[in-house]
């Protein structure tokens, strides 16, 4: 497994992360247990997790899988959404924030958590409260890095320039929606990343399942996709461009021997920007065989042909921009 710098920083993060959102869930402790130490022992270091997945428990069986091997392994989680039925109880508040970190680090049996992540913007809190926050707890060692989650682009520019200004710890990384078959953050969030160095560590790499080969047109009676409303719902995913996609995707892995899910993370593993795809599993055997897109390389025209059945329609400003552009 590759290593990767993350962002403006010197965190060395494997190219894949594994997510860890279903378990406690629909994966079992024991699987879930199991799947992170095979990580482990093949090169993978990063981890994904928020306070929360399952209400906690995903940290929870995280703290317990890697406490003899805390060391070796990048512990990245999130703060944000409601974990108390209180006017306080969610939000990137300092209150809510710190305490937030005080119910992970012990749910995750560790006193320090290496990326502390924003889960979404919040509209409440002005980003100078949540920044300062940030910036006591990596001062006092509870935090080491931080990154968020779901901004657009202006909201992860303010963030940006706030530190800058005010001379606080800066977002090292964004947790955006990013694969074949959802590439909206190439309207504006790419390019920022790449001008201001921010490691780009997408989650949905696989659409909800929708790149895994499982589904066709048929609408599915089992899996993520029989959900009604939500990114991973199929109402979002069954598009005309979608199955298209789908098609090239299947195409390709029939052509080079592997797996659908193999060749769409690989795909994103090349694509510029990208530091670590978040790959969730619900088995044992679904993680092995997303554990097969490293190690490999796609073919440039297997790539191209990939990146243009996905790209976005050709839109203002970019067109108008790239139209004059001036030469390097």
């Amino acid at each position: 497994m590759q290593i990767r710098l993350l962002g403006r920083s010197g965190l060395a993060v494997s190219e894949l992360c594994l997510g860890t959102m279903t378990f406690g869930n629909t994966t079992s402790d024991t699987d879930s247990i199991a799947m992170i130490h095979s990580f482990l022992d093949r090169g993978g270091n990063f981890l994904d997790t928020a306070d929360v997945y399952v209400s906690g428990r995903s940290e929870e069986i995280v703290g317990q899988a890697i406490k003899e091997r805390r060391s070796e392994v990048v512990l990245a989680t999130k703060v944000r959404f409601p974990t108390a039925d209180h006017p306080n109880g969610a939000g990137i508040s300092r209150k809510h924030i710190m305490d937030g970190v005080e119910a992970s680090l012990k749910r995750l049996q560790t006193d320090y958590i290496d990326l502390y992540q924003m889960h979404v913007w919040d509209h409440a809190t002005p980003i100078e409260e949540t920044l300062r926050t940030l910036d006591d707890l990596v001062t006092s060692g509870k935090v080491r890095y931080i990154g968020c989650s779901n901004f657009l682009a202006w909201q992860l520019m303010k963030s940006l320039g706030t530190s800058e200004l005010n001379r606080y710890v800066r977002f090292i990384s964004i947790q955006p929606q990013y694969s074949l078959v959802s590439r909206e953050m190439d309207r504006e969030m790419i390019s920022l990343c790449l001008e201001e160095n921010v490691g780009i560590i997408p989650w949905a790499p696989l659409g909800g399942g929708f790149l895994t080969g499982r589904y066709n047109r048929e609408e599915p009676t089992s899996g993520r996709l029989t959900a009604k409303t939500g990114e991973s719902s199929w109402q979002v995913r069954s598009t005309e461009k979608n199955f298209a996609i789908l098609d090239i995707v299947e195409r390709a892995a029939a052509e080079l021997d592997k797996t659908p899910a193999q060749v769409a993370l690989r795909w994103l593993l090349q694509q510029r920007g990208i530091t670590s795809p978040i790959f969730g599993a619900r088995t044992l055997e679904q993680f092995q065989d997303n554990m097969g897109a490293v190690g490999w390389e796609l073919p440039q025209e297997i790539w191209d042909r990939l990146d243009a059945v996905s790209a976005l329609p050709s839109e203002y400003p970019n067109r108008f921009i790239a139209k004059f552009a001036r030469p390097l």
